[in-house]
């Protein structure tokens, strides 16, 4: 993402985790739009200690940004914050029709969400983003699936049947600075118009790596490793980025197949 802007013409400021012992607001300062990516990884073992790493990594990050951000004098035009698709229940949904999940993820999402929007109190406009699971060449959810795959060891998760909602990397970029172009806020899905199952992706990856995807992990196998946390890969929704589309943004990548091909060329 980085690379994607820095090649639009945009001066990059990386924020890491010494900036958050220092002076933050040194750091953002001049800035024209500030991107919250942080987050542990959502998929592991959810112990009661990782609920609150995965809860801390969001919450207060998102809340020392707004905080210095608040102490500017010249403030940025746009704040971004990574959310996730984990905000909806299962099923079919979309920024304006949706059933909102009541389970950990879901309330997590939520709070994270809350806490981006007390931005607005500055007079800088808010984006929470609702990711799917990113697909690109570096790095994501690809990268720990690749060397199983490639073995011929792949295979669907479950029934297969869960939605996968999913975006292509190079899109979400793209995304980004679509809105950033037209001031816009609010909430936004970041997803793919059409989403996949789980299934689908396995056929997609067999397909684009011209691999067996014979395999099947059953749920109570991935419980028995995550416990809670199996939640993430054995249930999904399908999420629609309506909002984008009704703007005008067009995706360079709208299926599972053409995603994954480009991902693993």
């Amino acid at each position: 993402m980085c690379d994607f802007f820095a090649g639009n013409g945009f001066d990059i400021s990386r924020i890491g985790i010494s900036d958050f012992r220092g002076s933050l607001a040194q750091k953002l300062e001049n800035a024209d739009i500030v991107i919250n990516l942080a987050g542990a990884p959502i998929i592991g073992r959810w112990s009661e200690e990782y609920k609150k790493l995965l809860i801390s990594s969001r919450i207060e990050t998102t809340r020392e940004l707004v905080r210095s951000i608040a102490s500017l004098q010249e403030k940025p035009k746009m704040f971004f914050c990574a959310s996730a698709v984990g905000y909806y229940d299962e099923g079919d949904n979309d920024e304006y029709n949706y059933k909102k999940a009541d389970d950990f993820l879901g309330l997590l999402c939520e709070e994270w969400e809350r806490e981006a929007k007390k931005v607005e109190d500055s007079g800088v406009k808010c984006v929470n983003m609702r990711f799917g699971i990113v697909i690109g060449k570096n790095g994501g959810a690809l990268s720990r699936m690749l060397p199983i795959f490639r073995l011929g060891l792949g295979g669907k998760i479950g029934s297969g049947k869960q939605g996968f909602s999913w975006i292509h990397l190079h899109d979400l970029a793209r995304a980004i600075e679509f809105i950033y172009e037209r001031e816009l806020e609010g909430v936004f899905n970041f997803t793919a118009p059409v989403p996949t199952t789980n299934e689908g992706l396995t056929k997609a990856l067999g397909a684009a790596l011209n691999r067996p995807t014979l395999f099947w992990v059953p749920e109570f196998v991935l419980r028995l490793i995550y416990s809670e946390g199996a939640k993430v890969l054995t249930s999904g929704q399908k999420v629609y980025p309506k909002r984008l589309i009704d703007e005008g943004f067009w995706f360079e990548f709208s299926t599972i197949d053409a995603a994954v091909k480009d991902s693993v060329s």
